[in-house]
């Protein structure tokens, strides 16, 4: 696939590895969407989903309105949202509105962009999504076990014309670490994991359950919009007897065209929304397979083809390429020209040496230090950086800034990846324009939040600094960012 890199992992390499405002009075149950259109009201509490089948236990989870994936938020295109948030667990949690290009201070960030939400308090988010397009939604705070134990949930942000498809589905991927009675695996924040793979589940779950196949009817065409709300696993999904083209990444629409091999490459965090035109047979099945992880390759769902004639006999001939969204278009001749260096992790810890001295300010899950700040089961040393500097856990306030750009600026960045691991680099408040990957021109005018980079991967993304605030940069291997894989760039 065009979109990023395409190796394999080996077994054993994966076996090592707007204003806010908070109330603080109790509230009573409400209903997910208010009379207004772009108005939802979101609470954060524990429930119990049975995410491995019929015949499996059920498990204690952590949800957004009581399901998983959390209530489905589907916004209008550049039309004031409004989102009252409720936390309801018995820790502090943040939500990020991943993608979406907002103000800064409804970006979820804990102490870096607003006061973390206390339990049986809320806040209102407000913002007017700018652009059409597939995000998501998820905490910002203790974020490896949040994110782990069920919070996310799926936003669709409509473009203001419709597309002509005959049905738009939504996918969201997860994968899940359960024991054999059903509960969730104890160990976040493992040592040996976050300087290798992060941790990957042992169950993917499709819309919050373990998918034997999903129905279909031939001759349709169909909008699949992919989410993978994962904490680390990498998937590359295979579609049996059919050629999805891609038509967005991460919410902005590309030039339609086929993956490379076929493999449609889903880093955690990232969003790809695929065109299918359903022309198997009636009655027969076809696999969906992630064969990333090289040797563990598993089949995800069937597309289930029901026994009635196809509803059309040919497929149709609409273009497939989507409305193009308002993102400013970088002036590479004029722009600044930054380096991002990620380093560290496993098999590449010698480097780290010089950065885990003592000395730094100590962390816990809601904050985190630099360079050396404590996390869970991390002890006193990180395993990441970003040249040179790690920052620790999910974010606080007093993060200094690596770099700060001019308001209104062209920024040319060039991210490399010194590591021997897979990191999917999420950029908080913007989307950047993917320009080369280790020297060649990335096709298809492909625009994202998040690029998945494998080791040694070198890529030139550009973008325009028109979003003021301070954003977080940071691996979306929730493991990788809670150990020091993070960074502060400033829009001034």
């Amino acid at each position: 696939m065009n979109t990023e890199s395409n190796s394999s992992v080996s077994r054993r390499g994966l076996l090592q590895a707007g204003a806010g405002l908070i109330l603080t009075v109790a509230l009573p149950p409400v209903p997910t969407r208010a009379a207004e259109s772009n108005s939802y009201r979101i609470a954060a509490a524990p429930a119990r989903a049975r995410l491995a089948g019929p015949a499996r236990p059920e498990t204690d989870v952590w949800t957004y309105n009581g399901t998983v994936p959390g209530s489905l938020v589907r916004l209008r295109q550049g039309e004031p949202a409004r989102l009252v948030v409720e936390n309801r667990l018995d820790q502090e949690s943040t939500v990020h509105w991943h993608g979406i290009r907002l103000p800064n201070a409804m970006d979820g960030v804990p102490g870096l962009t607003q006061p973390p939400i206390r339990p049986g308090e809320r806040f209102v988010y407000e913002f007017t999504p700018p652009d059409a397009g597939t995000f998501w939604y998820h905490p910002h705070a203790n974020s490896l076990e949040q994110l782990g134990r069920g919070l996310a949930g799926a936003v669709i942000v409509e473009e203001r014309e419709s597309i002509a498809v005959d049905r738009d589905l939504l996918w969201v991927l997860a994968d899940w670490r359960l024991t054999e009675d059903g509960s969730i695996a104890r160990g976040f924040g493992n040592r040996m994991e976050a300087a290798m793979s992060g941790r990957v589940g042992n169950t993917v779950t499709l819309n919050g359950r373990v998918s034997e196949a999903e129905t279909v009817r031939g001759g349709e065409r169909v909008r699949l919009r992919l989410v993978n709300a994962s904490l680390a696993r990498i998937m590359a999904l295979r579609f049996e007897g059919h050629r999805p083209v891609i038509v967005a990444i991460d919410g902005q629409p590309c030039d339609a065209h086929e993956p490379e091999g076929g493999r449609i490459l889903l880093g955690p965090a990232m969003r790809i929304d695929v065109m299918l035109d359903m022309q198997g047979v009636p009655g027969k099945r076809y696999g969906v397979v992630d064969d990333f992880y090289d040797g563990l390759s598993y089949r995800l769902t069937e597309l289930a083809y029901v026994e009635s004639p196809p509803i059309r006999a040919h497929p149709l001939d609409n273009p497939l390429d989507l409305p193009r969204n308002p993102l400013p278009e970088p002036d590479i001749a004029t722009a600044e020209r930054h380096t991002l260096t990620l380093q560290g992790g496993m098999m590449s810890m010698s480097g780290m040496g010089g950065m885990m001295g003592g000395g730094m300010m100590g962390g816990g899950m809601m904050g985190g230090g630099m360079m050396g700040g404590g996390m869970m089961g991390m002890g006193k040393g990180a395993a990441w950086a970003v040249n040179g500097l790690s920052m620790t856990g999910d974010g606080h306030a007093g993060m200094e800034p690596a770099l700060t750009f001019q308001r209104g600026r062209s920024i040319m960045l060039t991210l490399r990846n010194e590591t021997a691991w897979w990191h999917p680099m999420h950029f908080h408040g913007h989307s950047f324009r993917v320009l080369s990957r280790n020297g060649k021109s990335v096709p298809h005018r492909q625009w994202q939040d998040t690029a998945l980079m494998a080791p040694k991967d070198v890529v030139e993304a550009a973008f325009v600094a028109d979003n003021p605030g301070d954003w977080m940069l940071h691996c979306h291997v929730i493991d990788h960012q809670m150990a020091g894989l993070m960074t502060v760039l400033r829009v001034a």
